[in-house]
């Protein structure tokens, strides 16, 4: 079937603000919907600082203040002083269980082939195998909501490197950033792609239109970068981070692409991932020699940070992959709660 198409959402729109989950987004919310002033005493937090419910949702809310902002919250808000200073001490927590979760940083001789044993050591749960072989229709969006907090925004956090690199490391990531953008190609951007891939499967391609139903654990994904990117301290876990990505994606964007086509997905829906497949086959080789090994030649003592950063990545991925698929085999979803699908897929 193939659906009629539909004006473009505007990708520049900032999302509405989400119901609130707990004691910090109630009183995050309470204040951003009005006039910028000083907080007052917030609340701790009552969940796991690494992948909470509540927590997760106000990190994101603060960090989204640098990025589209949200519908209705002021601009001053972005760099209002005790807001910074609630958003550092979530922060802190967050960056505290990660260390608990992965270890500190630790020297390294060869950054690159400890990137490449980071990912040879990793023996958790695929969801792209899952996906190409067994994921329904159904599955495939839910698995399309996920991804889209960060998606519609690639590849900005990592471009928060970008002042913060120089030499071989810093042309190395706007190589990569040049096409992640579409190689100044209005349309061609990633995250355009991905808007276009959301459409294809019946669902709203419009940014932030699912923050509602998105657990903490996938909002901490995309938290993790941005805690990264915007402390100039963790550029080598920010590089690490993306070089992961970068090494790991030829294999699972392919499958992704053949379960679509699996399911009927048209071309222009399967493009994101082809184009992925395309250029990550040369950005892993770039992310790791000249990125990750090129910052390590510079700045020797980052090394260990590059791990960090990897190790990270890793490690919520993989607690990611096992709640999705632990949701998926008991027959549930794997969002907090059912999505607004359109009316079909844009199926061939």
């Amino acid at each position: 079937m193939q659906l009629p198409d539909r004006a473009p959402t505007p990708m520049h729109a900032p999302a509405p603000l989400p119901a609130p989950r707990g004691p910090l987004t109630d009183f995050l919310f309470d204040h951003l919907v009005r006039a910028p002033h000083r907080l007052t005493v917030p609340p701790g937090p009552v969940d796991d600082p690494l992948w909470g419910d509540d927590f997760h949702l106000a990190l994101y809310c603060c960090y989204e203040l640098h990025y589209r902002s949200m519908a209705g919250v002021a601009e001053a808000w972005e760099w209002e002083p005790s807001l910074v200073g609630f958003r550092g001490r979530l922060e802190q927590a967050f960056e505290r269980r990660l260390h608990e979760e992965v270890g500190a940083p630790q020297p390294v001789e060869d950054v690159e082939a400890a990137l490449h044993d980071v990912i040879a050591g990793h023996v958790g749960p695929s969801l792209s195998s899952y996906a190409e072989q067994r994921a329904d229709l159904e599955q495939l969006r839910e698995l399309a909501v996920h991804r889209s907090a960060y998606q519609l925004k690639e590849a900005d956090p990592h471009s928060w490197a970008i002042p913060r690199l120089s030499g071989r490391a810093k042309s190395a990531l706007v190589e990569i950033q040049f096409d992640e953008y579409g190689a100044g190609v209005p349309g061609q951007s990633h995250a355009e792609l991905w808007a276009t891939s959301m459409e294809a499967l019946g669902l709203d391609s419009a940014y932030g239109a699912y923050l509602d139903v998105l657990p903490g654990l996938t909002l901490a994904t995309t938290n993790l970068i941005t805690l990264f990117g915007l402390h100039r301290r963790l550029r080598g876990a920010l590089v690490g981070h993306l070089a992961i990505f970068e090494m790991t994606s030829v294999v699972p964007m392919a499958r992704y692409a053949a379960a679509l086509r699996r399911v009927g997905i048209t071309a222009a829906g399967r493009r994101f991932y082809d184009v992925h497949v395309e250029a990550d086959a040369h950005h892993e080789v770039v992310a790791s020699r000249s990125l990750a090994a090129g910052l390590v030649a510079s700045e020797p003592s980052l090394a260990g940070d590059v791990l960090f950063g990897a190790w990270a990545i890793m490690a919520l991925e993989d607690r990611f992959a096992r709640h999705v698929l632990g949701r998926f085999e008991a027959g549930r979803s794997s969002l907090l709660a059912p999505h607004s699908a359109a009316s079909g897929a844009r199926l061939s």
